[in-house]
């Protein structure tokens, strides 16, 4: 998962990120409007915990902005401001959930992650591809019920393949995708064949069928055979 904290109490920001971050999630931020609107052009994201008053701009606008870019991403609106017309108008606007300042960081968890269910996984806390069974939260795999031993990445990499199927994903989008911004700092994205190579060596040798195809000079797509 990965998620952005558009927020400019940087206590906050940085309580959720360490929260988060604990609990497997990949978290960036951004603490002010430009930054906030910067980061939604050039990435996508499971989730965005948007604060609506920022120093320098208003959080329903970059609302507004991630629905006029036709955004999937999953929007929580975080607020002091604890007014029904608020909280109505962060639903007309798109925001797929609301949560009054100050809020405890185990009740903001499960709701993104409730949210990233219903958005992605169709509310189920498991994922059935054929012989594959993840659990999402536990991140386990099993394939024919035999438990895999894969990393964090390769968990994550796995995730993103089967959520994205039969589309064809560049290596840089899943460079993004595990690495968030650092992927632009990045010389190359050869670790991503890395993880590629591993991931389907450990399916394979479950008895997994080959899903994981390479798309020659465009990426990898995940494909029923």
């Amino acid at each position: 998962m990965k998620i952005l904290i558009i927020e400019d109490e940087l206590q906050i920001a940085q309580s959720i990120k360490n929260y988060f971050r604990s609990n497997g999630i990949q978290c960036e931020t951004a603490e002010t409007y430009e930054l906030a609107l910067n980061k939604i052009d050039s990435y996508d994201y499971d989730c965005v915990l948007l604060d609506l008053m920022l120093p320098d701009g208003d959080g329903f606008d970059i609302l507004r902005e991630l629905k006029r870019k036709n955004k999937t991403d999953g929007v929580i609106a975080i607020s002091a401001k604890e007014t029904l017309e608020t909280r109505l108008e962060g639903f007309n606007l798109g925001a797929d959930d609301f949560l009054t300042k100050p809020f405890h960081l185990s009740e903001l968890l499960v709701r993104m992650q409730a949210l990233i269910r219903r958005k992605n996984f169709k509310g189920s806390n498991s994922i059935t591809f054929n012989e594959i069974v993840i659990d999402i939260f536990s991140k386990s795999v099993t394939v024919n019920n035999i438990k895999l031993d894969l990393t964090k990445k390769e968990i994550d990499l796995l995730l993103f393949l089967i959520s994205n199927e039969n589309k064809v994903l560049s290596k840089g989008a899943i460079a993004e995708h595990l690495s968030g911004d650092m992927a632009d700092m990045l010389d190359n994205h050869d670790f991503i064949y890395a993880h590629i190579k591993n991931l389907k060596k450990k399916l394979h040798q479950a008895g997994s069928g080959d899903y994981i195809k390479t798309v020659y000079g465009l990426g990898y797509k995940w494909e029923n055979e």
